[in-house]
Order: structure tokens, then sequence, then C-alpha cells
């Protein structure tokens, strides 16, 4: 079974270093350019896992934490934060806000893979 990830982010290389990784491992890869596109392509999709990034225009990650968690639609998909945030308090905002783990960039392209498969029971 191959595991569909949806990754969310404004930074073109981050999106792109993103889908190398990904799909080199395996995965398939769908990208979006901010929030509101990425809740968009969410809810045109059944992704097996989310990766937001948290600063983007249009709609930041916890938007798009909070739309996902309260849609209709796969609401418990897990849904990892990538960011260069590491604050403690952006992480509790974004734990409440129902994200199901924090990874800070750069991230390891080992340790990435390694996440997802353990948050999709793969």
């Amino acid at each position: 079974m191959t595991i569909s990830v949806l990754a969310i982010d404004d930074s073109r290389t981050i999106r792109e270093l993103l889908r190398q990784c990904l799909e080199g491992a395996g995965f398939a890869v769908e990208t979006a350019e901010d929030g509101v596109d990425g809740v968009d392509r969410f809810n045109g999709s059944s992704p097996d896992v989310v990766i937001t990034d948290i600063n983007m225009p249009n709609m930041d990650g916890f938007g798009v934490i909070e739309s996902i968690r309260g849609g209709g639609r796969n609401r418990t998909v897990p849904i990892l934060v990538l960011t260069t945030e590491s604050a403690a308090d952006l992480k509790t905002r974004a734990r409440e806000s129902g994200a199901t783990g924090w990874i800070v960039k750069p991230f390891d392209d080992q340790s990435l893979i390694s996440v997802l498969r353990r948050v999709t029971g793969a």
C-alpha cells in the first residue's frame, strides 16, 4: 500500500525537497502552496497524512489544522507541522488545535520518513 502525503508549504523549494525525499521512499505526494490551497486539496483527496508549515499567506498552518479537524472529512488524519519555528507556545497551540507532531526545518530525510511511517501505521 502506498502512503499518500499532502505537503502544504509556501516555499517551492521545501515542497520540491519533500517531494523528492518522499517519492524516493515510495510515498505518493501532492503539494499545496498555502493553507487555502492545502485545505481545498485535502477536501478533494484522501491523504494518509498531512504535513503543513505554520507561516504561510492566505491561511496559516493553525488554520489548516483547525479546518481539517473541524471538517466533515477524514478528521483524524495525522497532521505534522514542519516549520522553522520552535517556540513552546506555538507547539502547544498546534497540539491543542489537533496537530499530531512537530518537526523543525531543516528536516532529516530518514527521520521524516520514519515519523511518517510511524504515524500512519505503515
